[in-house]
C-alpha cells in the first residue's frame, strides 16, 4: 500500500491521545493499531460485547459517499452482506434483537404500553451488562422526550429486570465504560441516521468508534464490536449492513451467509456463554464465518 493510504487510514482510527501500547497481564506488549484494528495475529478470547445499532438506512449505506469512516470500518473489518432486519417499524427489531422474539409488537409503542415479562440478553447476563443511551434525560428513563427515544432503548420494555435496569441503563458519557460483558449503545434520533442525514452518523461513529478501539477490552483482544441498523426503510428484502469489529476478524472480509437479527443475538450469547433465547436458536451464527 501507498504510503499515502496509509497515511489516509490512520487518520480515520488515531484519537488524540496519541499511541496505545497496552501490555497483557503477563507483560507481553499487545499492539493493535488503531489504523488496523483487525486481523491481527495472536490469541483471542472474547469476554466483551459491544453493539452500537443505527436506524432506517439499510444496505445503500454500503459505498455511500456519506459515509466514508463506516465503509472504510468495513474494509478495515468484516461485513456481513446477507443480513436482514424482521420487521418494522423499529420497536420489534429491537425486542427481537434481544429477546429472540418481537412478542407479538407490531408498533412503536412506548414501554408502558408494551411491558414484557419475557426473558432478554439483559436478564441473562444478571447485574453484568449495560445500556449507553444518548440524550436520555435519566437514566432507565421510559418516556420518549426531544431527541431520545425509549422505542431505541430496548432494556426500558422489561420488566424482569427492573432492579438493574437504573443501575445499568445510563445516558451515554465521555470517556465510554464498555467494561461490561454486554454494552448496548443507542445514539440519539439524529445520530443514528433516523431524524439526520447519514453523514451526521457517520461523524458520530468516526467520534465513538475510536474510543472503543482504545478501550483496554480491545486492546486485549476481549472485545467483539458489532454495528448494525434496526431495519431497511426503503426496500422489501429489509437488507441491513452488519460490521463485525474484532482483532481476529480477516481484514475486509465479506460474510453472504444468510443472517438476519436473531443471528447477531445468537453470536452475543454464544461468545457470552449464556442460553439461547427464542429464534436464536436456529439462526445462523457469525462465530464461524467471522473467525470470532
Amino acid at each position: 500500500m501507498r504510503l499515502r493510504s496509509w497515511i489516509s487510514l490512520l487518520a480515520l482510527f488515531v484519537l488524540p491521545l496519541g499511541a496505545i501500547s497496552p501490555v497483557s497481564a503477563a507483560g507481553t506488549p499487545i499492539t493493535i493499531s488503531l489504523a488496523s484494528p483487525c486481523g491481527a495475529s495472536g490469541s483471542t478470547r472474547y469476554h466483551h460485547v459491544v453493539w452500537i445499532v443505527l436506524e432506517n438506512v439499510g444496505y445503500s449505506v454500503i459505498s455511500s459517499p456519506s459515509a466514508p469512516y463506516l465503509n472504510r470500518l468495513a474494509s478495515a473489518c468484516g461485513l456481513a452482506t446477507n443480513d436482514h432486519a424482521v420487521a418494522h417499524p423499529s420497536l420489534p427489531n429491537y425486542i427481537a434483537l434481544t429477546s429472540g422474539s418481537t412478542q407479538g409488537i407490531t408498533d412503536d409503542g412506548e414501554p408502558s404500553v408494551h411491558p414484557l415479562s419475557s426473558p432478554s440478553i439483559f436478564s441473562e447476563l444478571g447485574n453484568n451488562w449495560r445500556a449507553l443511551v444518548e440524550s436520555m434525560p435519566s437514566r432507565c428513563d421510559r418516556v420518549t422526550s426531544a431527541n431520545y427515544a425509549a422505542r431505541h432503548n430496548p432494556a426500558v420494555y422489561y420488566r424482569s429486570i427492573n432492579s438493574t435496569c437504573r443501575r445499568s441503563d445510563v445516558p451515554l458519557t465521555n470517556p465510554l465504560n464498555v467494561g461490561a460483558r454486554f454494552t448496548f449503545i443507542a445514539p440519539n434520533i439524529c445520530n443514528d441516521m433516523h431524524s439526520c442525514p447519514v453523514a451526521t452518523g457517520d461523524a458520530w461513529l468516526h467520534r465513538v468508534v475510536p474510543m472503543i478501539l482504545a478501550s483496554p477490552q480491545y486492546q486485549s483482544r476481549s472485545l467483539v464490536l458489532f454495528i448494525t441498523f434496526d431495519e431497511n426503510n426503503s426496500e422489501a428484502s429489509n437488507r441491513v449492513p452488519t460490521l463485525v469489529i474484532a482483532p481476529s476478524v480477516p481484514h475486509g472480509v465479506r460474510v453472504g451467509v444468510a443472517f438476519t437479527h436473531y443471528s447477531l443475538l445468537r453470536t452475543s450469547e454464544t461468545l457470552l456463554h449464556v442460553a439461547l433465547l427464542g429464534a436464536a436458536r436456529t439462526a445462523h451464527s457469525m462465530v464461524g464465518p467471522f473467525h470470532l
